[in-house]
């Protein structure tokens, strides 16, 4: 066993690579997954398989997406030969998720299973809110503080863009945390399993704009959410009037002006993106 793990490819610390290679929580990954063999399944990051192949074994049909080209070839000789396995060699922040997964039948909707790294974190959960109406639901790994971010409730001072992004779109549970230990190399941190289900609802009238005001409001957390607007870029406002006058504009919206973003919840996020986008800002 361990000749057999020295001959695989090595983590690189440039695609930010810990291999999960403990089949307990391999185990738990793929039951909260619930692959099903009338299902499509997107994993992100296939490694060197330890997930791919159980998938494979479900029946599903099975989209793997790596980028690490030395892991390319261990792939397609462990999978290859099977006839749900489909090997993307692209970067999962350049590909269109519905693209990739037609079907000609009528399936349930895309599940996504992935285990991510840090650095990614924020560009890939962008993404795919931009393509979430190409899935049902996300099985996603990140750091255990990612989790924290993306679960925390108004007032949490993990709260950030990265939170009101995610529920903005989807309903998020926080599943269970990962050891260290079930990685190699063994990473310095905790990791944490999320499930992120999509909303059905779409309750934003300009999403471009709802990202530009949450980025300009968590532009410095420890101020208030009057002045992080005030320092906004000038693209946020075509009427000059509006950010002279933020505070009334603010207290009108039954926002104080002296909160900080943190304690904003998703309904006054909106408001004020809804307010904006009727100035035409």
């Amino acid at each position: 066993m361990k000749n057999e793990e020295k001959s695989k490819p090595f983590a690189k610390k440039s695609f930010g690579q810990n291999f999960l290679v403990d089949q307990n929580y391999i185990s738990k990954i793929i039951s909260v997954l619930d692959p099903k063999p009338n299902e499509t399944i997107i994993e992100i990051g296939a490694g060197r398989g330890a997930l791919t192949g159980r998938l494979v074994e479900s029946g599903a049909d099975i989209f793997a997406i790596e980028l690490d080209k030395d892991l390319i070839p261990l792939l397609r000789n462990e999978f290859g030969e099977n006839e749900n396995f489909n090997l993307v060699e692209e970067d999962a922040l350049k590909i269109n998720f519905a693209e990739i997964t037609k079907t000609k039948d009528q399936r349930p909707k895309t599940k996504l299973v992935a285990n991510l790294p840090y650095y990614i974190s924020t560009a890939i959960l962008q993404k795919l809110a931009r393509q979430r109406e190409a899935f049902s639901e996300l099985i996603l790994m990140f750091q255990r503080e990612v989790v924290g971010r993306i679960t925390a409730e108004p007032g949490n001072k993990e709260r950030g863009f990265l939170t009101v992004l995610v529920e903005a779109f989807f309903q998020a549970e926080k599943l269970f945390d990962v050891p260290p230990t079930a990685f190699r190399p063994i990473p310095k941190v905790w990791s944490s399993v999320v499930r992120l289900t999509t909303k059905n609802e779409n309750v934003l009238r300009n999403e471009k704009l709802f990202l530009k005001i949450i980025s300009a409001g968590f532009q410095q957390k420890r101020k208030t959410i009057l002045n992080n607007l005030k320092n906004a870029p000038e693209s946020l406002y075509k009427e000059k009037e509006i950010r002279a006058n933020l505070q009334p504009i603010l207290e009108n919206l039954e926002i104080n002006p002296q909160r900080r973003a943190e304690t904003l919840t998703l309904k006054e996020w909106i408001k004020l993106t809804n307010f904006f986008g009727q100035k035409n800002v």
